[in-house]
């Protein structure tokens, strides 16, 4: 969460070219397999300034890499968005002057961000509480915890300052508990345990997460299973930490991955199921927290959508 007046810094990327590339590839094309940028992209901040050499050496797109020499790619923070309302409609589960308990849908964006504007949850929450406006910075409003766009279910917005810091406070000491209920592709053995350790940039995808060895953050998750469909599962994942994916990067990592997960999933993996899933089969389905005003904890839950139950329903139906 980026904190109201804290600027914004570029994102580094430092890389050195390997010996044995043979013939030795351009910039550009070379920038691109090793960052995980595309191409366009990769031409752009370089025609910007913003990819640099150690040596000194010119950045041109079309000079072949030597080997040994040291590229840093500098990526500018994405120019601020005016967040607006938007008449969009919201499932509110509880509301007070405090905070609001939303049942996000799959498809919806939480905040605005490159590539998504607009139609967002905020948007919709700054329709619904213009109040909220301003609430820990202006790009995120409210927004204490996230959830990918394609993952439905429960999500809590702070209202007001006061319960903004109090909720930050009550996820960072492990006050708020949340259940997810996933499918997944193949039945996790043993059917209930924990898996810790450190989630970060996938050294061979950077726009994807994983486990790694160093360089990421201790992630922390429990998982067992509700239903055994023999090739596939219903699960109780609940998550002691909040990194970036870790839910998915955690049940594929045992080679479990969420059904209908096209990142850490596969067709592949898809076929245990009656059919492909057209997003990834994860739901947010228990909130546990504390209020931010008087201190009552507060639970919710939240049934599967539509598109999940009858996944369940034709898995069950299937035996």
């Amino acid at each position: 969460m980026i904190e109201s007046g804290a600027m914004p810094q570029p994102e580094k990327t430092v890389l050195t070219v390997p010996e044995g590339l043979s013939p030795p590839p351009r910039l550009d094309a070379w920038l691109a397999a090793a960052s995980g940028f595309s191409r366009e992209r990769v031409k752009r901040l370089i025609e910007d300034g913003s990819v640099t050499s150690a040596s000194g050496a010119p950045a041109s797109a079309k000079r072949p890499v030597v080997p040994g020499e040291t590229w840093t790619i500098l990526v500018p923070p994405p120019a601020p968005v005016e967040t607006k309302a938007q008449d969009i409609p919201l499932d509110v589960r509880f509301e007070d002057g405090a905070i609001l308990v939303v049942s996000k849908p799959a498809g919806l964006v939480v905040h605005p961000a490159a590539g998504h504007p607009d139609g967002t949850l905020v948007n919709a929450v700054l329709h619904h509480c213009p109040g909220v406006l301003g609430v820990g910075g202006e790009e995120r409003p409210g927004i204490v915890h996230r959830l990918d766009r394609d993952t439905s279910g429960l999500l809590v917005v702070a209202k007001t300052d006061a319960a903004m810091a109090a909720l930050a406070a009550a996820f960072a000491d492990g006050r708020v508990r949340k259940t997810y209920l996933a499918v997944s592709c193949g039945v996790p053995d043993p059917p209930r345990g924990h898996v810790e350790n450190l989630i970060g940039r996938s050294p061979s995808d950077r726009k994807k997460m994983a486990v790694v060895q160093r360089g990421g953050k201790p992630a922390s998750t429990d998982w067992e299973v509700a239903e055994d469909f023999g090739n596939a599962a219903l699960l109780r994942v609940r998550i002691h930490t909040g990194r970036t994916h870790q839910i998915r990067v955690h049940l594929a990592s045992f080679g479990c991955p969420v059904a209908g997960d096209r990142v850490y999933g596969s067709a592949a993996a898809d076929r245990a199921l009656p059919f492909r899933p057209g997003r990834q089969m994860l739901h947010a389905w228990r909130l546990e927290l504390p209020h931010p005003e008087d201190g009552r904890t507060l639970a919710f839950e939240d049934p599967p959508p539509p598109d999940f139950a009858v996944l369940l329903d034709a898995l069950r139906a299937r035996g």
